[in-house]
This record gives structure tokens, C-alpha cells and sequence, in this order.
């Protein structure tokens, strides 16, 4: 099978190992990104999956809260320039108040809600494609009413997170949201990672057993591989992650001197998921002529 530029910056963005390893992981596995990964952490040159997704809508993330109720909208557009309009945002607040006074539990739900000065917010919706003449979709809605509180925080309006807590206060809510955007964590706590995870993750740390640690007693090997094994859980989880506001502590260390405890965490990007194709246009253009 072809190696290809593209296929090898993908491993890159998603494994941070050097182009030659990424190049020579595809190799070995034919092709296979997922495979050339797993190779690749088996040879100690790369870290865990980055899983990261190919971004290109765009749009805003919007949130409003209320107590223990929150709310989280994405809204999408076509261009960066229609996202950044007054038009556009105005849109995007008023259909997340919406979603949090009418409780909606999805999208299609959040649809037929009315809309503040008459009509219904898909209606407000084709207002507004009309106006901007780009398509606008509202894409998510995620809602929470936990017992405790919620903490919200949006980065630039392209990330959006919820954290539902129960003690601390708003400092600690606000940091740990902050953390979440900016980390990213796939779980609240490495009891949380799925058993397939965990087994994964300890045939990864047996493999990069050196020879020399080989020969060693299988009760010293089994701690080694224990060592490793909670040093990646805790990386992909948020209370073992160093705390982005203070990295000489972990968040765990940050919520407990808060008194406060994390129940549930919720974070969106916007577009993430969306593939947009990727014009060549030089090349559309030589097919076009006939030259190609």
C-alpha cells in the first residue's frame, strides 16, 4: 500500500512521533493509522492517541446556566466571517436561553420551542440563513440538572465546558472548567477508563519492557508494569492530571483542598466530528482543462 504525505501527518499530529517513525510505523502496518499507532507506543516513540478529530466548521459555542441547571449549544456556520457576526451570535444566545428555560433534552425538541418576539427557533434559524445567506445549523445541545452546582466556561466560543461539582466554590469551578478546555481529559478518574482501555494500556506497558528488566522476577516486572500503568491512567484522567492553575498539584490534590468533588465533566469544540472536504483546487482545475 502507498504511504502518503497526508497519512503520515495525521500519525504525527496524533502520536507527536517524528516523520521517519511515522513513516516506517505505516510500513510495518500497511497503512493502518490506528495499527501505526499502537506500534509506535509499543516502541516507546510516542505517547497515547491524541484522537484528534478533524475540526472544519465552524460556528460558536454557547452556554447559560441557572443554580444546578446548565446548558451547552453549538451552533454552526459555514464561514469564520458569518460566525463572528452580531447576527450570528445574537442567534446563538438566545437559542441557549431557550434550551435552558424550556429544559429541552435535544436539538429536534430545542427546534420547535418559541423564540422570544414571536415564532419558533427553527424559524429564527431560516431568518437567519436568509439574512446571512449561509447555512446555520443548531448541531448540540447538552443540558444538566445535577443536585450539587455547575460551572461553565467557553474559550474564545469554539470550546464550551460544564463541570457538575458538589461542595467547593466558584474559584475551584471556574479553574477546573478552565482545565478541561485546555487538557482536554477523556475521563473523570482512572477508575473510570473502560476495562478494554485498561487491558490495552498493559499490553502496551509489557512491550516496552526493555531485555535487561526481562530477567528480572516477575513481582518486580508486574510493579514496573503497574508504574507505567497508573502514570498513562492518571494522564488521561482528570483528577490525575497536574492541575493546569497549579502544576505542582494534581486537580484530585486542587478539589480536595477546595472541598469540592467533581461528579461529571462535559466538554465540546466546535465542529468536531465534521469532516469538510479539502478542495485541491489546482488539481480541479488540470481535471477541468482536461490536463489531468
Amino acid at each position: 500500500m502507498e504511504i502518503t504525505a497526508s497519512m503520515v501527518k495525521e500519525l504525527r499530529e496524533r502520536s507527536g512521533a517524528g516523520m521517519m517513525e511515522c513513516k516506517k510505523a505505516l510500513t510495518e502496518n500497511a497503512g493502518n493509522i490506528d495499527a501505526a499507532i499502537e506500534w509506535l507506543r509499543k516502541q516507546g516513540l510516542a505517547k497515547a492517541d491524541k484522537k484528534a478529530s478533524r475540526v472544519a466548521a465552524e460556528g460558536r459555542i454557547v452556554a447559560a446556566a441557572d443554580g444546578a441547571r446548565a446548558v451547552l449549544v453549538e451552533v454552526n456556520s459555514e464561514t469564520d466571517f458569518v460566525a463572528k457576526d452580531d447576527n450570528f451570535g445574537a442567534f446563538a444566545e438566545m437559542v441557549a436561553k431557550v434550551a435552558l428555560s424550556s429544559g429541552a433534552a435535544n436539538v429536534e425538541a430545542l427546534k420547535s420551542q418559541p423564540a422570544p418576539g414571536g415564532g419558533t427557533v427553527e424559524e429564527a434559524r431560516q431568518a437567519l440563513v436568509a439574512k446571512c445567506g449561509e447555512n446555520v445549523q443548531v448541531r448540540r445541545l447538552v443540558a444538566v440538572a445535577g443536585k450539587g452546582h455547575v460551572a461553565t466556561y467557553i474559550h474564545g466560543g469554539r470550546i464550551g465546558v460544564l463541570v457538575e461539582f458538589d461542595g467547593g466554590n466558584a474559584e475551584i469551578g471556574r479553574g477546573v472548567a478552565m482545565h478541561v478546555a485546555a487538557m482536554n481529559p477523556a475521563y473523570l478518574s482512572p477508575d473510570h477508563v473502560p476495562a478494554e482501555i485498561v487491558a490495552k494500556e498493559k499490553e502496551i506497558a509489557l512491550a516496552q519492557i526493555s531485555d535487561k528488566d526481562r530477567q528480572k522476577p516477575a513481582d518486580i516486572q508486574e510493579k514496573m508494569i503497574s508504574g507505567k500503568l497508573r502514570k498513562v491512567l492518571s494522564e488521561m484522567s482528570l483528577t490525575g492530571q497536574p492541575y493546569a492553575l497549579d502544576t505542582n498539584s494534581s486537580v484530585e490534590d486542587a478539589l480536595k483542598k477546595a472541598g469540592a468533588k467533581v461528579t461529571a465533566f462535559h466538554r465540546i469544540a466546535v465542529g468536531e466530528g465534521i469532516e469538510k472536504k479539502e478542495e485541491d483546487f489546482a488539481a480541479e482545475v488540470m481535471k477541468q482543462a482536461g490536463l489531468a
